[in-house]
């Protein structure tokens, strides 16, 4: 096991380590580290989460804040989604640091990541959706299918979305926007584990499309180009 295989199994299942991790961990001193500070984060965590927390809260009140809904919340909501949104950007800033710049192939880990995302239903709101597309500057101008899934997610400068989606012919799919981090290319495309991906520049930064076949991931991609106009 390496550095960076243990650091995701940490993510994953923070009090939950296989033996294999357990031993690397007691090997590598970074690592241990690390286990430290996920432990400590996973203590403030609880600790803002004492009572139940509603569903999409911090998704919720980020879309308010930036619309400019009157809509007002408690502070202790406001403390439970920022600690919500605190743990989300720790967990990426480690995956950051593991020095992975390829804008696809990181797509792709991160959908690995969370395969709970095709199996559940989460703020499976259409106009929702549309507000987060605006927000992240990409105008819809026609549907892109049954919206089944979105969440607030670590991605390289702190937050971004992932989202998963049925299109009008049944094809399933997973769109992941990422702020701030700006493509020199016009594309980049990869193939990991079974997944296919393609990264392209717009919006507040770059998103990606991600597919289980390369034929899907093209009628996936078309369709997102002729449906989605992005605002430089």
């Amino acid at each position: 096991m390496n550095c960076l295989e243990f650091r995701r199994l940490k993510l994953a299942e923070p009090r939950g380590l296989p033996h294999d991790a357990l031993t690397h961990m007691s090997e590598c001193a970074a690592c241990r580290g690390f286990a430290a500070d996920i432990n400590e984060n996973e203590e403030r965590l609880a600790s803002a989460l004492a009572v139940p927390v509603p569903e999409g809260l911090a998704e919720r009140i980020i879309l308010r804040r930036k619309s400019g809904s009157a809509t007002r919340f408690s502070p202790r909501l406001w403390a439970m989604a920022a600690a919500l949104l605190l743990t989300f950007t720790f967990g990426f800033q480690q995956w950051k640091d593991a020095g992975s710049q390829e804008y696809a192939k990181l797509a792709i880990q991160h959908v690995m990541h969370e395969p709970e995302s095709f199996t559940t239903a989460r703020l499976a709101d259409p106009q929702l959706f549309r507000t987060v597309m605006q927000n992240f500057g990409g105008e819809l101008q026609g549907s892109l299918g049954k919206v089944r899934y979105m969440k607030l997610c670590p991605v390289p400068e702190g937050t971004g979305w992932h989202i998963v989606f049925e299109t009008e012919r049944g094809e399933l799919a997973t769109l992941i926007l990422i702020p701030a981090k700006r493509m020199t290319s016009e594309r980049e495309q990869a193939t990991v584990g079974g997944w296919t991906a393609l990264a392209r520049p717009g919006g507040q930064g770059y998103y990606a499309v991600i597919t289980s076949s390369p034929d899907t991931l093209d009628k996936v991609d078309e369709l997102v180009r002729q449906r989605v106009r992005w605002r430089s």
